[in-house]
């Protein structure tokens, strides 16, 4: 009888430790819920350079080994794009944007085509297989990419002529689209 009665106080012991760990669980996750909620939606200082903030400055390499800075182009309106040779939309994306460079180019409004984390023979192979001719910018080591707070890519940034940020766009694009945001920002 005194087996029996350890054995049932044992369950019910087991019984209310389970669920004691159960809420503490729920709790917990709850709780994270509710922070990453808090941070997303009061907290806007996560380094996303988004619409109308000032574009962050930035000095890379080309893949001749020519500096080029992003206020070299102040006055111009620029397409800066972020993309990878291993990139299926962006492989997509370069055709329309050569095209749409042809076209804007004499009218104040250039690319800039920031390749990241990969090597210079890579991207040197993948620009001359597609023919690209607007500036392709390296960065090797991903710090422009972390300045701008890009995630996946492909990701382009419209900046107008005083270097303001008027669009982030982070869709694959079509050829009608690069020539409407290229036009957008035309000085």
């Amino acid at each position: 009888m005194l087996k029996r009665i350890c054995k049932g106080v044992f369950f019910v012991l087991a019984k209310k430790r389970r669920l004691i760990v159960r809420i503490g669980i729920l709790i917990g996750f709850v709780a994270t819920i509710i922070y990453v909620l808090y941070s997303s939606i009061f907290n806007n200082d996560n380094g996303m350079v988004s619409r109308g903030d000032q574009a962050p400055d930035f000095q890379l390499q080309t893949l001749d080994g020519k500096t080029v800075r992003l206020s070299d182009y102040r006055g111009q309106g620029v397409f800066l794009n972020f993309w990878a040779t291993y990139c299926p939309p962006c492989k997509e994306e370069m055709p329309y944007m050569q095209n749409q460079y042809e076209k804007f180019k004499d009218k104040g409004v250039t690319i800039l085509a920031v390749d990241v984390g990969e090597p210079k023979l890579t991207v040197e192979k993948f620009v001359k297989r597609y023919g690209l001719t607007f500036p392709i910018l390296l960065d090797e080591k991903e710090e422009v990419i972390d300045l701008y707070g890009v995630g996946p890519i492909p990701v382009t940034f419209l900046i107008d002529k005083n270097g303001k940020v008027v669009d982030r766009i982070t869709a694959s694009l079509t050829e009608e689209d690069i020539e409407k945001y290229m036009t957008q920002i035309m000085p």
